[in-house]
């Protein structure tokens, strides 16, 4: 009789698959790769950087053209190399916020931010990620531009009354505040989209808190302009890189913090939204 033995067969397993963990540096990362990949973030950084320098630099030559005429326009009457060379902030504000709020809000308009915020579940982490990747690039794009905007406009308006140079007091502080400013203009967009999820939205807030609603305010008895104008995120803003100011205006690092209160006030919003409402 032939004895028959059964032998167990050892399970097979599936090769293992590597682990992936969500960090904050991977987030980054990926938003950063993410915000390269668009071909309207070169477009768009591209257009805010040249307004920044064509606008200041025609600024700058309009100014020694008026000196040279002998025929200056009241607005360029106490103008310095400065306030020249930064006039483009306003123009390129616009390119900056405009892109902070496709950042965010485009990928809601395609779909796409299911895809993210199901890898990334936590969902505030990214976020806080757009935020600070395309607030540190704004940074960069206006620091540069109002550098290279200085040191071009400052060689044209050379030997006029508005003529300065890096040594001057205040000039540092006022370049630096700008791409500062810049900045967080961007993160502010970044902000408004994820709250609004809509880039029509987005823009038209953004456009009417930097630019329509400080028009409006002049419209008020003068009384209130003064309690009201200062605070506004715009002239706020612009107290951080402006090289001088009067008993209208705010301090620089008064307007900072006025500022910088308003970013938090727009990034709040939409982390509230995010955590309290699906995708």
């Amino acid at each position: 009789m032939t004895a028959l033995t059964t032998t167990a067969e050892e399970p097979r397993t599936a090769p293992g698959r590597p682990v992936y963990r969500v960090t904050g540096r991977r987030v980054l990362a990926s938003e950063w790769a993410k915000l390269w990949s668009l071909r309207s973030t070169w477009i768009t950084l591209g257009l805010g950087l040249l307004f920044l320098v064509a606008f200041g630099l025609i600024s700058a030559a309009r100014y020694k053209s008026g000196i040279n005429s002998g025929h200056m326009d009241r607005d360029f009457g106490d103008a310095t190399a400065v306030s020249l060379s930064l006039f483009g902030v306003n123009f390129a504000q616009l390119a900056l916020g405009v892109l902070g709020v496709l950042v965010t809000a485009g990928e809601y308009s395609t779909g796409m931010i299911r895809s993210t915020l199901a890898a990334v579940p936590r969902r505030l982490p990214v976020l806080w990620s757009k935020a600070a990747v395309f607030g540190l690039v704004a940074l960069a794009v206006g620091t540069l531009g109002g550098f290279v905007a200085f040191l071009i406009g400052s060689g044209i308006v050379a030997g006029t009354p508005a003529a300065m140079d890096l040594s001057h007091t205040g000039v540092l502080r006022s370049l630096l505040g700008a791409g500062l400013y810049l900045g967080l203009v961007g993160v502010i967009g970044t902000a408004l989209g994820a709250l609004l999820r809509s880039v029509a939205g987005g823009i038209s807030v953004l456009v009417a808190a930097l630019m329509l609603i400080p028009g409006l305010v002049t419209l008020l008895p003068s009384s209130w302009q003064d309690g009201i104008s200062p605070y506004l995120p715009s002239n706020a803003g612009e107290a951080v890189f402006a090289l001088s100011h009067d008993s209208t205006t705010l301090s620089p690092g008064a307007g900072l913090l006025v500022f910088l209160c308003w970013t938090a006030l727009a990034l709040g919003g939409a982390a509230y939204r995010l955590v309290r409402t699906d995708v």
